[in-house]
């Protein structure tokens, strides 16, 4: 039978047969899309599509920044990871950051940029074209310009005085904001691409602009070395998953966060939400609470050496939790971070034992062969750390902000030491096959929106679209909930009855997220493209 494709879009689903890429930009859905019509894997086209998003919204990701892809081999049935995400400085130590403004913008803000060699490592291990080949449309966008949409001009505009002035100097030619409509040209930016293009991985964290880099930080009072540039290599590893109504979901894990959406779905299960209603004020009220919950574990647990998954992902362990929603009224939530509030009776995390601001882009891609591509990735904050490195064109990012500097939190900054990150792409299977990659930007509302989009599929039989389109809420410290300005007035009485503090989004509204997915038609194969009209989402089928 085929899949039901319910629920309300006002975009519709994109459908292809010989492969599909979503993003946030559609110039960058268009990169990826020209390398699988000339023969590309699936990985070609997200290095593509990645390349190209580093110059349609340079506030968001890029050459600076870090992230993580998940990758399904349709031959063996395999699904990896590959995590970009650095590790601290050695220099990264809390004295380094006597003035904690420098932990968010600045030349000391800055991970080492780990996107090249994620990039470039996905090339080697599966990419059928050469790196020319892939890089041709980012260097293309870069020389000859891409024009500001609405939405690239409004985070422009929320991000201006983040800028370095050599950064301003690129971004704000005349000095002010572009305005919808203005071409923005980066060739800096092509040029360093053109580098990657003849030499990989060797140029950049070893050759010329390695130098170039180092030397431009060095000279400013960053922390980071030759050494860990020459010596830094992203990792391959295994996944984690849950099965929820009937499907099995996976993502990378700790200390990458996904398990807090695992979590979540783990202690819906025991609800009918499909009966409760999609965004009845029931459902998000479950919902949140649910969420609350799996958010005091994921600051208690992700960022600990060993985290105790067989005990958070447990059966017996989300019954347990589940237990402690209380139907009739909402608990305060102690915040999104650690130590971020102390609020009286705020849910605690659990004891699971051992039993058995964010500037983030998210895009997808299933070549003809089934391959499929879902990656997350970020520069931290809007245009990252604000600095623009020297001559590259390279915006880096600003991830050691998500450190914590109290020696207490399991989160803490330490040299070495990797970060606890939100970014968690997911992929989801059914009876034993690829079913749909999904995934969204929006910090740590990354872990409540991916859930969002799960059940709208897997409890209400949603469209790829519908369930993207949505309206979609998110919770915060206290009692604090956001929601959408297209749930109903009633909805939101109830849930303000139920206690929770409501408060009113725009009707689309980035706040939370911007998703992006691509769900596989279990009957007949075909590639069902959605995207987020939240952001410039653009969904490209052949």
């Amino acid at each position: 039978m085929a899949w039901a494709n319910r629920g309300t879009a006002h975009r519709p689903v994109v459908m292809g047969t010989r492969g599909m890429v979503s993003s946030a930009h559609p110039l960058a859905s268009l990169a990826g899309l020209r390398m699988l019509m000339q023969g590309g894997h699936a990985v070609d086209a997200a290095v593509a599509t990645a390349a190209a998003l580093d110059v349609c919204e340079p506030y968001m990701s890029g050459l600076g920044g870090a992230g993580y892809l998940l990758l399904y081999t349709a031959a063996d049935r395999r699904l990896r990871a590959l995590d970009y995400v650095p590790p601290a400085p050695r220099a990264a130590t809390p004295a380094a950051f006597a003035d904690p403004a420098a932990k968010e913008r600045g030349p000391r803000a800055s991970l080492l940029p780990g996107a090249p060699a994620g990039w470039l490592t996905a090339l080697e291990t599966y990419g059928r074209l050469d790196r020319a080949a892939v890089f041709a449309p980012a260097i293309e966008y870069a020389e000859g310009g891409v024009p500001f949409t609405l939405k690239n001009a409004a985070f422009f505009a929320g991000a201006v005085e983040r800028l370095t002035p050599e950064a301003r100097a690129v971004f704000l030619p005349n000095g002010a904001p572009p305005t919808p409509g203005t071409i923005l040209r980066q060739p800096q930016l092509a040029a360093t691409y053109r580098a990657l293009a003849a030499s990989g991985r060797e140029a950049f964290y070893r050759g010329p602009l390695a130098e170039r880099l180092v030397g431009f930080l060095r000279e400013r009072g960053g922390l980071l070395t030759a050494e860990e540039f020459a010596a830094y290599e992203p990792e391959w590893q295994e996944t984690v998953g849950t099965t929820y109504r009937g499907h099995e979901i996976r993502t990378l894990r700790p200390p990458c966060s996904g398990f807090q959406y695992l979590e979540t779905l783990n202690i819906l299960a025991g609800f009918d939400l499909a009966a409760a209603g999609q965004n009845s004020a029931a459902t998000i009220h479950l919902m949140a609470e649910a969420m609350k919950l799996a958010v005091a574990d994921r600051i208690a647990y992700a960022a600990l050496p060993a985290p105790p998954l067989a005990g958070l992902l447990s059966p017996e362990y989300a019954a347990g939790r589940r237990a402690e929603i209380d139907l009739a009224r909402a608990r305060p939530s102690g915040g999104e971070r650690y130590g971020e509030a102390a609020v009286a009776g705020a849910v605690a995390p659990g004891r699971p034992g051992d039993a058995t601001r964010e500037c983030t882009t998210h895009f997808d891609v299933v070549d003809a062969e089934g391959n499929a591509v879902s990656v997350t990735q970020s520069l931290g904050s809007a245009f990252g750390s604000g600095v623009l490195a020297g001559d590259t064109g390279i915006v880096l990012n600003n991830l050691l902000y998500w450190y914590d500097l109290d020696p207490a939190s399991p989160n803490a900054i330490a040299p070495g030491k990797k970060i606890e990150m939100c970014m968690s792409p997911a992929a989801v299977f059914r009876d034993g096959r690829l079913f749909t990659v999904i995934g969204t930007p929006g910090s740590f509302g990354i872990l409540e929106t991916t859930p969002q989009m799960l059940s709208n599929v897997l409890d209400h039989g949603y469209s790829i679209q519908a369930a993207i389109e949505a309206p979609r809420f998110r919770t915060y410290a206290g009692t604090t909930l956001d929601v959408e300005g297209r749930v109903p007035a009633a909805v939101r009485a109830e849930l303000a009855r139920l206690g929770h503090d409501v408060r009113v989004l725009d009707d689309w509204s980035p706040v939370v997220g911007g998703g992006q997915g691509i769900m596989i038609e279990p009957e007949s194969g075909a590639l069902l493209g959605g995207a987020d009209p939240r952001r410039d989402g653009y969904a490209h089928g052949w």
